[in-house]
């Protein structure tokens, strides 16, 4: 996790006020038309500094053959160069926790009609039951998939983590880990493991939690939220690290479009778009306070090689990254606070706003937007007996104290076809 011994120079032609680097004795900078000229009074360099030395010299150089045209002076970049082994460790977890699902699932056990038989234990279910090839709903709620009704009412609110590890099927998990890996890798070089881990796991979180506001039928698995969190953070750093970026413009028109088609995608039937919602907004937040860099010209002392010396008169960050970071921290508390207290408290947002259940799907000739699943769950409240019915995202509770058993089902099955 150390410093690489490299200094990445870079050649620039910046106003007077940038930081210039001085070779320790000599009265003035070191300029793009001037060689190298290390102090005879500093002291001698250890293999570090003499290659610190090296690529200053080298920088130098560069810089002198470019410097022709006037104003070249040195700045470093002194990033660290992470080795990515956490998103790689991520989507093995992901893989192993699908595995033991599928060994959990035991198609041959409970069906005749299982995908692949010569799998065994590891074959799926039927493709009328799950098109993905994947486990059963059953096997994902007791692995612990987001269902809103035991989150709420039974207080296993670590499914909203929990959910984020599991896959419905090969295609599910296949989609997600490739785009894992080709946005996550590059995300842990640049800004190594600690900042990435704790984004993805946050913007997780927020993609669950905005589903369970919005989606409270049935049950929710994936890791789209998260990677749609990865998504909106590199959106972020973008806007925050403006001043560092060459082709800032493209860049950015590049990442919006990626991130609008990403989300039409979710306008589609059975596809939980709200989970996408939540963790592109939570990473975009995210990324202002987890990936913020430095100011382009910024050089900071203990990086320089051993004699030399650098006058800056630069800070750290620009005003507008503090602003940034303090705004999004604050609308992050609030927003996870305000969110997990309507949870649990039960309230279903499709009930506050009638349009926003067009968010996660829109209704056209080819496919409908209703949803065909029902759940109905009796569950014991302080003392008393009601009666939970979630049916097309909009849910009913029942007082059923002093029915019988029978009547119970009769009511559930009533309500949930209506």
């Amino acid at each position: 996790m150390g410093m690489d011994s490299r200094i990445e120079i870079k050649v620039t032609n910046p106003k007077k006020v940038d930081n210039v680097v001085h070779p320790v004795g000599q009265g003035h900078a070191t300029s793009a038309s001037s060689p190298p000229q290390p102090s005879a009074s500093s002291p001698p360099t250890d293999g570090r500094g003499r290659q610190q030395q090296q690529a200053l010299e080298e920088g130098l150089r560069h810089s002198r053959g470019r410097g022709r045209q006037g104003r070249g002076l040195i700045d470093y970049m002194p990033f660290k160069n992470w080795v990515p082994w956490l998103i790689p460790g991520f989507v093995i977890a992901n893989v192993v926790v699908f595995l033991i699902s599928m060994f959990i699932n035991n198609c041959p056990k409970n069906s005749s009609s299982c995908v692949g038989r010569f799998l065994g234990r590891f074959s799926f279910q039927p493709m009328k039951e799950n098109p993905l090839l994947g486990p059963s709903a059953d096997t994902l709620e007791k692995m612990g998939a987001l269902d809103v009704i035991k989150v709420v009412h039974k207080h296993q609110a670590w499914r909203l983590i929990s959910c984020i590890w599991l896959h419905a099927g090969v295609f599910h998990i296949l989609a997600n880990m490739l785009s894992l890996l080709f946005i996550g890798i590059r995300l842990e070089q640049e800004f190594g493991f600690v900042r990435i881990g704790l984004l993805y796991l946050f913007a997780g979180f927020g993609g669950s939690l905005m589903s369970a506001l919005f989606i409270q039928a049935g049950i929710s698995v994936g890791a789209s939220g998260a990677l749609f969190g990865l998504l909106g953070s590199m959106l972020s750093e973008l806007i925050t690290n403006w001043t560092i970026y060459a082709n800032k413009l493209a860049a950015l028109l590049t990442l919006i479009f990626i991130v609008v088609i990403n989300l039409a995608v979710g306008l589609l039937p059975h596809v939980d778009n709200f989970a996408h919602i939540g963790g592109f907004i939570s990473g975009f937040l995210l990324g202002f306070v987890f990936l913020i860099r430095p100011q382009f010209g910024y050089i900071s002392k203990k990086h320089i090689p051993t004699g030399y010396i650098v006058t800056s008169n630069k800070p750290k960050h620009k005003p507008y990254q503090y602003i940034l970071w303090l705004v999004a921290m604050i609308l992050l508390v609030l927003g996870f606070t305000f969110g997990l207290i309507l949870l649990f408290r039960g309230v279903n947002l499709n009930d506050q706003c009638s349009w926003c259940h067009y968010m996660s799907c829109v209704p056209t000739k080819l496919w409908s937007c209703k949803s065909q699943q029902a759940y109905c769950e009796s569950i014991e409240y302080q003392n008393q007996l009601n009666l939970t019915c979630i049916s097309n995202g909009k849910s009913s509770i029942y007082n059923l104290s002093g029915e019988s058993t029978s009547q119970v089902q009769q009511l559930c099955t009533k309500l949930c076809s209506r």
